[in-house]
C-alpha cells in the first residue's frame, strides 16, 4: 500500500513538473515594424526557433506619447508585482522614453513619458530602453543609450551624425518615482542596445559595439556581480562578419539563444551557446514574421497565449 502511495505521489509530482515546464515553454517576441509608427507587435513560439505573428501582425498598442509618437525597441518584462511592464523608444531625438503596464498584454495602462535625460542639456537622444529586475534590492533598473554632446570625445567620429553613445540608467520600485540618471557602462567605445539578464547571481550584458571607424557593428558580452555594475571589459565579438544590432536573449534548457537584427541584410540572425563563450550560428534554423525589427523576448503561459490568440 505504501509503495502504491509513493508511486502515486511520484506520478503526481512528475505531472506537476511537466506542466510547469510546459507553462515555461511559450516565448513571446515584442517588436516593431518600419519606423515604429503603428506601435507594438507580438509573435510567439513554442520551440524558440519558429515564430508566428499574433493578431495578423497588426498592432496591439498604438503610441501616443512624445511629439514623434513612435514605439520602437519595445522591451516587456513580467514584474515582481505580476504586471507586464514595457518601455520603448518614443523618438529619434527626444530626452525621454515611453512606459505602460498591463495585466494581460492586451489592455494597457495610459502611456507615460519618462524624461530620463531632461536634466542633460547636451543629450541628443534616448534609444532602446530596457528593464531588468533585481530581486535582491527589489528595484527595477531602466537603461538605455544616449549621446551627450562633449562627452567621451576620445571615441567621437564625424560619421553617422557624430553620435557617440554610452549606457545610462535609473532605478525605480514602482515606475512612479525614479532615481537620478547615472552612467551605467563606459566600455571605451560607442555602445548601444544593451540587454541584461541574471544568470545564477551574475548579470550578463549583451551589447552592440557601435564603433564606426574602423567599423565594429557587432554584439559583445560583459558581466557584473551587481545589476548596477561595475561591468567588465567587453568580450570579443560573438557575432560574425555582418552588421548586427538589437540583441535579445532567451534560455532554453542549458542553451543560450541570442537573436539580433542583421539590419544591413534586412534579416534576423541567431547564435547558440551553452557556456556564453563558444557560439554557433543558427540563423538558418530560425523563422520570423516578415519585417520584424528588434525588441525583446519573454516567457508567457499557455493561458496567456490563448487570450492573445483571440485578438
Amino acid at each position: 500500500m505504501k509503495k502504491l502511495i509513493y508511486f502515486s505521489i511520484a506520478l503526481l509530482f512528475a505531472a506537476i513538473q511537466a506542466k510547469a515546464q510546459t507553462q515555461k515553454d511559450v516565448y513571446l517576441f515584442a517588436y516593431f515594424k518600419n519606423n515604429g509608427e503603428d506601435g507594438l507587435h507580438l509573435a510567439y513560439s513554442t520551440d524558440a526557433y519558429k515564430w508566428s505573428a499574433l493578431k495578423n501582425d497588426s498592432s496591439f498598442l498604438k503610441p501616443t506619447v512624445s511629439k514623434d509618437k513612435l514605439m520602437r525597441d519595445p522591451c516587456i518584462i513580467r514584474g515582481a508585482d505580476g504586471l507586464f511592464h514595457m518601455v520603448w523608444t518614443v523618438s529619434w531625438k527626444d530626452k525621454g522614453i515611453g512606459y505602460a503596464s498591463s495585466k494581460d498584454l492586451i489592455t494597457w495602462s495610459e502611456q507615460q513619458f519618462i524624461p530620463v535625460m531632461a536634466k542633460e542639456d547636451g543629450a541628443r537622444n534616448t534609444w532602446a530602453p530596457e528593464i531588468t529586475y533585481d530581486s535582491k534590492s527589489k528595484l527595477y533598473m531602466i537603461y538605455w543609450a544616449s549621446t551627450i554632446t562633449g562627452r567621451f570625445t576620445e571615441t567621437a567620429s564625424k560619421m553617422e551624425d557624430g553620435y557617440n553613445h554610452r549606457i545610462y540608467y535609473v532605478t525605480t520600485k514602482d515606475f512612479k518615482s525614479f532615481s537620478d540618471t547615472k552612467l551605467l557602462y563606459e566600455p571605451g567605445f560607442n555602445v548601444i542596445d544593451a540587454t541584461i539578464v541574471n544568470n545564477d547571481g551574475r548579470f550578463v550584458m549583451f551589447l552592440k559595439d557601435e564603433t564606426r571607424e574602423p567599423a565594429q557593428k557587432n554584439i559583445k558580452v560583459a558581466y557584473a556581480k551587481q545589476l548596477i555594475g561595475p561591468y567588465s571589459k567587453a568580450s570579443a565579438a560573438i557575432t560574425g562578419n555582418y552588421w548586427a544590432e538589437g540583441p535579445t536573449t532567451l534560455r532554453k534548457g542549458n542553451d543560450w539563444l541570442v537573436y539580433f537584427d542583421k539590419y544591413r541584410d534586412h534579416k534576423y540572425g541567431a547564435i547558440l551557446s551553452t557556456d556564453l563563450k563558444n557560439w554557433t550560428d543558427v540563423s538558418e534554423k530560425i523563422s520570423l514574421p516578415k519585417g520584424l525589427r528588434h525588441g525583446t523576448i519573454l516567457n508567457i503561459s499557455h493561458n496567456e497565449l490563448k487570450a492573445l490568440l483571440t485578438q
